[in-house]
């Protein structure tokens, strides 16, 4: 049996590096100051990349905001162009109904000048001319107005002293429009000034006096 050897203590035990306790305490904080920094770091390319992402969003949403802008524009546009051909259409098409009713018109105009227009055949004529009148028809042209070309149709030609421009002087068949539409011009009579005609003097001054009345106050000079 071994004995123990006095005044010998038993040496600590030294790890397998052969590094003692304290100096591996330094190289742990170093360890935890790097694991430290490291999240630092990643939190920071982290916001860097959600910026860039935000500002892509932001540029695509500037973007499906300008085409749906655009967009709107144009269904605006076609909503118009399409009201717009609609009236045209509703226009011709009453337009052409009424050009079709106004040789009957005419007729009822006629009968009415001869007093022909009495019983039923009144009623009937009334309400189809106030028919013709709720869809816009308007009716024009009287004697003593000046001749308008753009309106009137001159079917005979004549001069008179008492009128100082061409003037409708007799309305054979009477215009028609729809709106500022001319359907039919105003058939018409005109007469001209006379060739040569002086304008009528006037018979008095400004004062009131004539020139015979001036002259017999004047005092006699001699």
């Amino acid at each position: 049996m071994s004995e123990e050897t006095p005044g010998f203590d038993e040496k600590p035990e030294v790890p397998a590096d052969g590094t003692p306790d304290d100096a591996a305490e330094p190289k742990a904080a170093a360890s935890s100051e790097e694991e430290a920094a490291a999240p630092a770091g990643d939190s920071a390319a982290a916001d860097v990349a959600l910026l860039a992402q935000l500002d892509q969003a932001r540029t695509a949403l500037s973007e499906r905001t300008a085409d749906l802008q655009r967009l709107q524009a144009e269904y605006q546009n076609y909503r118009r162009r399409v009201e717009r051909d609609r009236i045209a259409v509703k226009e011709i098409a009453v337009a052409s109904l009424l050009t079709e009713l106004l040789p009957t018109l005419d007729d009822i105009g006629r009968a009415r000048e001869h007093g022909e227009l009495v019983g039923g055949f009144k009623s009937v004529s009334e309400s189809l001319e106030s028919a013709a009148a709720k869809m816009g028809l308007q009716q024009f042209g009287k004697e003593g107005e000046p001749f308008d070309p753009t309106i009137h149709e001159a079917l005979m030609h004549s001069y008179a002293p008492d009128v100082t421009e061409t003037t409708c002087v007799a309305i054979l068949q009477p215009g028609y429009r729809i709106g500022e539409r001319t359907i039919r011009p105003a058939r018409v009579a005109v007469a001209e000034p006379q060739p040569g005609a002086a304008p009528a003097a006037k018979s008095e001054s400004a004062d009131g006096d004539t020139p015979s009345d001036k002259d017999t106050d004047a005092p006699d000079k001699g």
